[in-house]
C-alpha cells in the first residue's frame, strides 16, 4: 500500500481491490414502494442563495499495483485491455437561481472518495462521488439528500460488495427519513442524480429529470433517462396504476415521475403509488476515450441538447482546461436561451490534460455519383 492512504492492512485475501473478508454474499433485489394522493402545495425554501460555484481537484494516481484493475463487485469489470489506464478526477460546478424567486438546487462534489470511507470497508481503489439534487416545494428535501445520501450508501451493509443494492437502499432510506423527520417539510421533494466511481467503474443512479451525459471523444452518451411523467416507460407505469398525466404533470401536480420526499403526494409509507423514489442505474467502465461527465438539472437540458453541451465543454476544455469555467459557460448559455428554472451544472474530467484534437484522416480516393444514381436523384428532386 502506498504511503498516505490511511488504510488498514487487509487481514484476508484481496480480490477485485477489496478485502475478501468484507465481501457480502447477499443477493441484490429490488423494492418499489410509494403512494400518491393530495395536491401539491409548494412552499418557499428556508434559504435561497442566488449563486454558488466552486472547484476542486484531486490527482489520484495509482497507489498500488492492484488499483488499475480495481472494480466494484457485482458491476461491470474492466476488460484486460487498457489495464494501465487510471482515471484522475477533477471537477468544477456552477449554480445560479435564474429567473425563479428561490434557489432550490443543491449539489455535491467529492474528487477523493477514499477520504470519506471508513477503513473497515477495505476500499483500496481510488474513487469519486458527485450529485445534483433539484428541489421543489422548498429546499429541505434537496439539502437533506445532499448532506446524507453518501453517508447512507457508505453505512449500508452491502457496500462495497453490492454497490447497487447499497445505493438503492440509500435512496429508500433518504426517502423514508424525509417522511419521518418532523423538522423537515413533508411537502418538500427533490430529484436525485449521483455518479459513484470506484476504480474505473462508474455507476450512475437517477431518480428524477436531471441528466448525466458522458463526453466520449466528442460524442454525447446519455447515461440517465429523464423521468418525466410523459416519458413512455413512466407513462405506462403511471397509467397502469390508474394515474393520469395532464399537460405533462403527474395527476396535474408534479412535473417528475420519480422523486425523494413529496410525502403529501405519496401518501402512507408502504403503499404502491404513482410517484416513486426508485433510482435507475447505468454502469460504465471508464477508458481513455471517456473525457468528461456533465451532470445538470433539468433547467439546462430544457434549453440545450446533450450533444451541444458536450461539444461546448470539449471546445472550452481545449482552450483553458478548467472544468469550473465550463460549468459556468453552460449555465450562462442556458440563461441566454431563456431558461426559466434554477440552474446547476457539474463538469467532471477524467484526465489532467485537455482533450486531444480529433484528426480526420485524409483520403486520396475520389468519390463520384454514377449516372444511374444521378438520374435517380433528379427524379426524387423533381417530385418535391
Amino acid at each position: 500500500m502506498a504511503p498516505g492512504t490511511n488504510m488498514s492492512p487487509c487481514n484476508g485475501e484481496i480480490e477485485n481491490g477489496f478485502c475478501k473478508g468484507n465481501m457480502s454474499a447477499i443477493e441484490e433485489n429490488q423494492e418499489v414502494s410509494d403512494g400518491l394522493s393530495q395536491p401539491n402545495a409548494g412552499k418557499p425554501p428556508r434559504n435561497h442563495p442566488g449563486m454558488r460555484h466552486c472547484i476542486s481537484q484531486a490527482s489520484l494516481g495509482a497507489t498500488s499495483a492492484l488499483e488499475p484493475n480495481t472494480v466494484m463487485l457485482g458491476l461491470k469489470s474492466p476488460s484486460s485491455d487498457n489495464c494501465a489506464y487510471v482515471p484522475i478526477f477533477r471537477s468544477g460546478s456552477y449554480s445560479e437561481m435564474g429567473p425563479k424567486q428561490y434557489m432550490e438546487d443543491e449539489h455535491i462534489r467529492i474528487d477523493n472518495l477514499r477520504e470519506q470511507v471508513d477503513e473497515s470497508k477495505g476500499l483500496l481503489s481510488q474513487g469519486a462521488y458527485y450529485g445534483v439534487f433539484d428541489g421543489h416545494g422548498g429546499i429541505d428535501a434537496a439539502s437533506f439528500t445532499q448532506n446524507n445520501l453518501l453517508n447512507f450508501i457508505l453505512e449500508d451493509s452491502h457496500f462495497p460488495s453490492m454497490v447497487k443494492k447499497a445505493v438503492r437502499n440509500a435512496f429508500q432510506k433518504a426517502d423514508n427519513t424525509l417522511a419521518d423527520t418532523k423538522s423537515l417539510d413533508s411537502s418538500s421533494g427533490t430529484t436525485a442524480l449521483i455518479a459513484l466511481i470506484l476504480g474505473r467503474t462508474m455507476l450512475i443512479a437517477n431518480a428524477g429529470d436531471s441528466r448525466a451525459v458522458l463526453g466520449k471523444r466528442g460524442r454525447a452518451i446519455e447515461l440517465s433517462k429523464d423521468h418525466k411523467p410523459n416519458a413512455t416507460s413512466e407513462k405506462l407505469r403511471i397509467e397502469k396504476l390508474g394515474g393520469v398525466i395532464f399537460d405533462g404533470y403527474l395527476n396535474g401536480q408534479l412535473s417528475v415521475a420519480r422523486a425523494l420526499g413529496d410525502w403529501h403526494i405519496k401518501g402512507a409509507k408502504g403503499s404502491k403509488g404513482l410517484l416513486i423514489s426508485d433510482p435507475e442505474f447505468e454502469e460504465v467502465v471508464l477508458s481513455e476515450e471517456d473525457e468528461f461527465l456533465i451532470i445538470g438539472c433539468d433547467g439546462l437540458w430544457d434549453v440545450m441538447s446533450s450533444q451541444y453541451a458536450v461539444t461546448i465543454v470539449r471546445k472550452e476544455l481545449m482552450l483553458h482546461n478548467d472544468p469550473e469555467k465550463c460549468s459556468k459557460f453552460l449555465v450562462k448559455e442556458a440563461l441566454k436561451r431563456n431558461c426559466c428554472d434554477n440552474l446547476t451544472v457539474l463538469v467532471i474530467c477524467f484526465s489532467p490534460d485537455p482533450p486531444p484534437r480529433i484528426e480526420i484522416p485524409k483520403t486520396t480516393r475520389r468519390r463520384s455519383i454514377s449516372a444511374e444514381g444521378l438520374d435517380l436523384l433528379k427524379g426524387v428532386l423533381s417530385d418535391i
